[in-house]
């Protein structure tokens, strides 16, 4: 009873990798070109993730400042929020709704790319930090599930979409890890070329 269960887990998201395959790679390759245009112009990445795509914001994060698969200078990026007590500060000063805006506020230049994650694009803390970087002319790059919510309604017509079709959390924050290897690996490709990884 439990090994067929564990066994359709497999299935399931391996259906759901392929079916996305083809309507993913676009908007990855548009979010890939948006982070290497940051890059390479002196701009940092801010990533910010709903729950527990706040661990999702630090890896990618960690990936692009150490390495991901191959030995490279570090990049610029943070993840919001980072340690517990920045976090209860900025709360306790301006609310938790506004935690990740306000670093935003604090940190954020034009030219500089938001990154946000979240399952279902309804939390109003990644929302009010894409509404502060409007005010800073940043670009935002949303990775959501399904049609992304109020998240995706927030979004300008030069900012990033990327939207699993899925509505299982598991599933979604499954691809959402894929979505981030494939930036990382994408994002070394143009600064560094072909190479195998090692």
């Amino acid at each position: 009873m439990l090994e067929p269960r564990i066994q359709q887990h497999f299935f399931d998201s391996a259906d759901l990798h392929y079916q996305s395959a083809e309507s993913l790679a676009r908007p990855l390759a548009d979010a890939a070109q948006a982070l290497v245009g940051c890059i390479t112009s002196g701009g940092k990445l801010m990533v910010a993730g709903a729950g527990g795509q706040a661990a999702l914001a630090t890896y990618f994060c960690a990936a692009l400042v150490g390495r991901f698969e191959r030995q490279r200078p570090p990049l610029a990026a943070m993840a919001l929020a980072g340690d517990g007590a920045c976090l209860m500060g900025v709360a306790a000063a301006s609310g938790l709704e506004r935690a990740y805006a306000q670093q935003v506020l604090a940190l954020g230049q034009p030219g500089d790319v938001l990154l946000v994650l979240d399952d279902d694009g309804g939390a109003g803390v990644l929302l009010k930090a894409v509404a502060q970087a409007r005010v800073k002319d940043m670009p935002v790059i949303a990775l959501t599930g399904r049609q992304g919510g109020a998240l995706a309604a927030a979004l300008g017509e030069t900012d990033v979409h990327i939207a699993v079709p899925h509505d299982r959390v598991a599933r979604v924050r499954e691809m959402h890890l894929l979505l981030l290897h494939c930036l990382c690996d994408a994002v070394d490709l143009q600064l560094m070329g072909e190479q195998e990884p090692t």
